[in-house]
């Protein structure tokens, strides 16, 4: 199962990447869409946000109920791959799945809203936030949202957009409270199943003072942190002129060396 990132959707590239490789590989895939990024408008007036891990539970047992026998593996990208290792951390070893992977993940949210609101970055921060309030406006007219169309225009960075938008629409007390309980940084070390972290140090979204180090992973996750790789890219040159991805060949290596996929007698329903 592939958990996108921020906006994204199945239309993502490195969503269409993974998935690909995980069929290759002999696997079943799906993925998750986040509320609202499916192109069906979320029929509520709450949307998605990067601690909740509701719906992915939901899903997780669901698969497990239709297929009990297949081992389970979950890749989260970005935004997705907060959301999956906080969710693991919740778990622990009661998690119903047998295998992890997350890319380039905000491991400390507000630590992400100040890079992305730095230098370069800011070109992200400005494509995400017009993706969101295009997502956002169509809410309007059909729900009680606690702020305007007026003030959702004014909103400039991350930060003013989770404290404006984010909090209040998802129970939360502004963003600081929002960042400091949805951030998965502080879920890892409770991490009971096979999972692996890759985050390269270059990274736009994050600062490298807010990657984790080795010393915060339990015994069952695998931590790879390489010089480059920018976010969510990872390639590689094996000739001149000429690239390929290195990323989903990682993914999948790392999930058929997991055990309860090496050893399973049906195929396995994951993504890699």
């Amino acid at each position: 199962m592939v958990l996108h990132g921020l906006e994204g959707s199945f239309a993502s590239p490195y969503v269409r990447r993974v998935m690909h490789a995980a069929v290759l590989r002999g696997w079943g895939a799906c993925l998750m869409h986040f509320r609202g990024c499916s192109g069906e408008p979320n029929r509520l007036a709450r949307s998605y946000h990067s601690g909740d891990t509701a719906d992915l539970d939901f899903l997780v047992a669901v698969l497990r109920g239709r297929w009990p026998r297949r081992p389970l593996g979950v890749v989260g990208y970005s935004m997705g791959g907060n959301v999956l290792l906080k969710w693991l951390g919740e778990q622990g070893s009661a998690a119903g799945v047998q295998a992890g992977a997350a890319v380039s993940v905000p491991f400390e949210l507000a630590a992400a809203a100040q890079r992305l609101d730095e230098g370069f970055s800011r070109v992200y921060q400005a494509h995400l936030l017009a993706s969101l309030r295009v997502s956002l406006d169509r809410k309007f007219g059909r729900h009680a949202l606690p702020f305007s169309r007026r003030e959702l225009a004014e909103l400039k960075t991350f930060h003013e957009y989770d404290d404006r938008v984010t909090a209040p629409l998802h129970g939360f007390d502004g963003a600081d409270d929002y960042y400091r309980k949805a951030s998965s940084r502080q879920f890892i070390p409770k991490i009971r199943v096979p999972t692996l972290i890759l985050h390269a140090r270059d990274d736009p979204f994050l600062p490298e003072w807010a990657i984790p180090d080795a010393g915060e992973c339990p015994s069952a996750v695998v931590l790879e942190v390489p010089a480059r790789g920018g976010h969510v890219g990872f390639i590689t040159d094996p000739l001149p002129g000429l690239t390929r991805p290195w990323l989903e060949e990682r993914i999948v290596e790392f999930l058929g060396g997991v055990p309860a996929f090496t050893s399973a007698a049906v195929p396995a329903l994951c993504a890699g």
